[in-house]
């Protein structure tokens, strides 16, 4: 299961990633392996009183703290962490619901699911997919799903059906016998639902591949309170005791929503975009980030924003464009998801002739800032500022981001910005 993430250069600000999940047939030759399994996969549409959405919050949080942990730990030391946990949440779940037996409940274990069933994630889902897609002129936000099935290939109807219901998916056909051809078509597929702005994800792909799964996630906000990039001015930025990077500073003081923990030695800061998204900063004191690293989860983010108060603040923020790049087979296989690798795979609710297992999982992020978060300026707006000194929050030194969407509760994006001048 390939995850690659791609992104071109641009003014303003976004985030970006798609994902291709590779499913390698284990045997064409064989395909008379007969695999009948019945599994009684009863949809039972559950609407209670909260939106359905928000069952996947909480365990998509952690999920994507999990994840965040593991990366961490197989992190060289001053490089950048930064990936989607919707988009990873979101494709293995698409993954999962032709999963079965073992392969399916260590999958669900893995995402936090072990409550639910997969009719309440499916449900769940489509109706977080219904929310984004209502997203305001002033912010983009794509995220969505595509399978590319190799010719002669035919998946189970219910599997297809569901991949289009639930996970707005669009399914087509390539000939991986023609591997450039098919790795061309899957990455205009990606190129035309992230405008442009991801190309070239798929490469090498191996003539025996029976699918492809893809996942993309792309966002372009505008920051409600644009910089003024007349104060934008060159100054230090620390990755470590012994390096520093010279960056272009951005400077703003206004009023924010700001809270400093004392107690988790952090400052957070929000910073919303037009729209239903923010971005929450947070800077661990001087020596504290592997201390705060290795105690967050989303309670801390549950308790930051329930902290957070107005405030006026003098913000310095680099402005920054970079990308991350993560191997997740490995790290999936330690998190709990052993067999979908593995030769004893169950896939048999995606096929029953044909035995699948999932081949690698790569993924890219990529994340640019700059004064406006568009590439259109801006109008400044002049706030009212009380007397009070106010406070300063210097990023000047590494610190954690989260890009927010706040109807669906959705971490879109996270990760740590070690070094704002590696690409």
């Amino acid at each position: 299961m390939l995850i690659n993430y791609h992104a071109v250069k641009m003014r303003g600000i976004f985030a970006s990633c798609a994902l291709a999940a590779l499913l390698l047939a284990v045997a064409w030759a064989d395909h008379h392996h007969h695999h009948h399994n019945d599994h009684g996969s009863d949809h039972d549409h559950s609407h209670d009183g909260e939106m359905s959405c928000h069952k996947l919050s909480e365990p998509n949080a952690d999920f994507a703290f999990s994840l965040y942990k593991s990366l961490n730990a197989q992190n060289a030391a001053g490089k950048n962490i930064f990936y989607s946990p919707l988009g990873i949440s979101t494709a293995l779940s698409m993954l999962s619901t032709g999963a079965h037996a073992d392969t399916h409940t260590q999958m669900f274990s893995t995402l936090g699911y072990g409550s639910l069933n997969q009719a309440q994630v499916d449900e769940a889902y489509k109706h977080l997919f219904h929310m984004l897609s209502h997203s305001q002129q002033e912010q983009l936000l794509n995220v969505g799903n595509g399978v590319a099935v190799r010719s002669g290939f035919q998946p189970l109807n219910k599997f297809l059906e569901d991949i289009k219901n639930f996970y707005s998916g669009e399914i087509f056909n390539v000939d991986f016998t023609k591997p450039d051809e098919a790795a061309a078509q899957i990455n205009t597929f990606i190129s035309e639902h992230t405008n442009g702005k991801i190309k070239d994800m798929v490469k090498d792909l191996d003539p025996e591949m029976a699918m492809v799964l893809i996942n993309y996630v792309y966002f372009r906000g505008q920051w409600e309170k644009p910089f003024d990039g007349n104060y934008t001015t060159k100054e230090e930025f620390h990755v470590d005791e012994t390096t520093t990077v010279e960056v272009d500073m951005m400077k703003r003081t206004g009023r924010y929503e700001y809270y400093q923990d004392m107690e988790n030695h952090t400052s957070v800061i929000l910073l919303p975009y037009k729209g239903n998204t923010s971005m929450m900063i947070v800077l661990p004191d001087e020596g504290k980030m592997r201390e705060v690293e290795d105690a967050i989860c989303k309670d801390h983010i549950k308790h930051w924003h329930d902290s957070l108060f107005r405030n006026s603040v003098d913000l310095f923020l680099p402005k920054f464009s970079i990308s991350a790049e993560a191997s997740l087979g490995n790290i999936l296989q330690e998190m709990g998801m052993k067999d979908a690798f593995g030769d004893n795979a169950d896939f048999s609710g995606i096929s029953e002739e044909t035995k699948l297992k999932v081949s690698k999982i790569s993924h890219k992020a990529v994340l640019s800032v700059d004064e406006t978060g568009t590439e259109a300026a801006a109008a400044t707006t002049i706030e009212v500022m009380p007397m009070s000194m106010p406070e300063q929050m210097k990023l000047d030194r590494p610190f954690l981001v989260f890009i927010l969407e706040n109807s669906t509760r959705s971490i879109l994006f996270m990760g740590k910005i070690n070094n704002p001048t590696a690409m």
